[in-house]
Formats: structure tokens, C-alpha cells, sequence
């Protein structure tokens, strides 16, 4: 089986404006970042100890929500907001 799809068919299937909108208001994706994407991510974040993990709660499309220090937490705001969170890895 050949399951290598076209650029042409995918943009057939679905918009990139509908690709990031897909979940919004529903899903929140929890990801691990490391503290120097934390300050690409949130950059009004200043003074982060370099080598430590964060985890950012980020909107469907994209939009940086709230950053934690615990994965707990983050899922947590994600409920507390009425988000279902996803991992994302």
C-alpha cells in the first residue's frame, strides 16, 4: 500500500485557516518545552534558568495560553478552562 499523499490532494481536503481552527474552543495540547523555546514561546518571560523543562497549554490553533512548571498543572488549567488537554510529543 502507498499511502504518500500530494501537496495538491491535502490542500484539496481541508484549508490551512480550517487546518487551525480544527478543536478550537475544545482542545488545548500541553507541550514539554525547554526554557529557551519557553522565551521564544512567552516572551515577555525574562531571566529563566537555562536546562529546565516548562509546559506550555497552547490554544488548537497555535496561540500560547499559560506556561507551568508541572505537566499536573498545565493539564489542570487546561480543565480548570474547560479545554480537554492533548499531549502533544
Amino acid at each position: 500500500m502507498n499511502y504518500e499523499i500530494e501537496n495538491e490532494e491535502i490542500a484539496e481536503v481541508m484549508s490551512a485557516l480550517e487546518f487551525a481552527r480544527l478543536g478550537g474552543g475544545e482542545y488545548a495540547y500541553i507541550r514539554r518545552l525547554a526554557s529557551d523555546e519557553a522565551t521564544a514561546m512567552f516572551p515577555a518571560l525574562k531571566g529563566l534558568p537555562t536546562g529546565i523543562d516548562l509546559y506550555a497549554l497552547v490554544a488548537a490553533d497555535g496561540t500560547p495560553l499559560s506556561i507551568s512548571d508541572s505537566r499536573t498543572s498545565a493539564v489542570a488549567n487546561a480543565i480548570e478552562n474547560d479545554l480537554e488537554p492533548v499531549s502533544v510529543h
